[in-house]
């Protein structure tokens, strides 16, 4: 594992070959709890749009265009035409794609969650241990916004602690409990990966997570760039040493917009990806039902 012995981990607490991680926190009872965040059933989508880039533009753009995670390429079907049907080339872990990221995503000193070698849970063939199989059911549970950006953008030097967590909770009246879903609005989605510095999360944060019983992290940033900590408190310590999947590149700014409109900042949190098994991550439309 990682060289810092004082991190949290969650290495053998569900067993050798867990593939759940913090999703184990999500009992029949905490989704029960979370169906009855459902008062008017109104919804809100936490994906980005995202536009295909047809193949026949190819599939390396100008360095100044930006690249498409999806690459479609339209399928014929005669003349005159009996249907439209179309492949996709989809890249899981891009920057411009709301993807949600499994445990063998992240290696720990040749390990993946929880514990297991990573050459043998990640082959040339697909992913065996740590993979998007575990996400075949869905995930449903009681979301939580902290909405670090409701003031404005997270300065870019700035590395959110636990003191800054437990601030939001009290401004917005919300305790993250666990089996809870955590989602982190730092107010980047328009301007953040573009080779610039960007906020994150401190390594304190991961820790206070592990504490509170977070059992998935969903934000439009997680890490700063350049990094603030060693390891990174998302993907060096959330995923793989407390098996925390995570959600990258969310767009919560509709979902703040509601939650403020409504004076409430819970909500039935779902999230649905395709079931593909034994991939490293997946594209995914999280959805916050109110």
């Amino acid at each position: 594992m990682s060289e810092r012995n004082d991190l949290p981990s969650n290495w053998g607490r569900w067993g050798s070959d867990d593939e759940l991680g913090t999703l184990n926190l999500i009992t029949d009872e905490v989704r029960e709890r979370a169906a009855r965040e459902v008062r008017t059933g109104r919804s809100v989508s936490l994906a980005v749009p995202i536009k295909p880039a047809p193949v026949l533009s190819g599939p390396f753009p100008p360095r100044t265009a930006e690249e498409s995670p999806v690459q479609q390429m339209m399928l014929y079907t005669g003349s005159p035409a009996i249907a439209y049907a179309d492949a996709l080339t989809v890249t899981n872990h891009h920057t411009l794609s709301t993807h949600l990221d499994a445990l063998a995503h992240i290696p720990q000193a040749g390990q993946v969650y929880p514990g297991r070698p990573a050459n043998e849970s990640v082959t040339m063939g697909g992913v065996v241990h740590g993979s998007t199989t575990a996400f075949a059911e869905g995930i449903v549970t009681r979301g939580i916004l902290l909405d670090f950006g409701a003031d404005g953008p997270v300065p870019a030097d700035r590395a959110l602690t636990a003191q800054d967590l437990e601030a939001a909770e009290e401004r917005f009246n919300v305790h993250v409990e666990p089996g809870d879903a955590l989602v982190a609005r730092f107010g980047w989605v328009r301007t953040r990966y573009r080779g610039n510095p960007m906020p994150g999360m401190s390594l304190d944060a991961a820790p206070w997570m592990h504490d509170r019983g977070v059992s998935l992290y969903a934000g439009d940033l997680s890490d700063a760039y350049p990094p603030v900590c060693s390891p990174p408190a998302m993907h060096g310590v959330a995923l793989p040493r407390l098996g925390m999947p995570l959600i990258d590149a969310v767009d919560a700014d509709d979902l703040a917009a509601v939650c403020a409109e409504l004076g409430r900042y819970s909500f039935l949190f779902v999230a649905a990806p395709p079931r593909i098994l034994g991939l490293t991550g997946v594209p995914v439309n999280p959805v916050a039902v109110f």
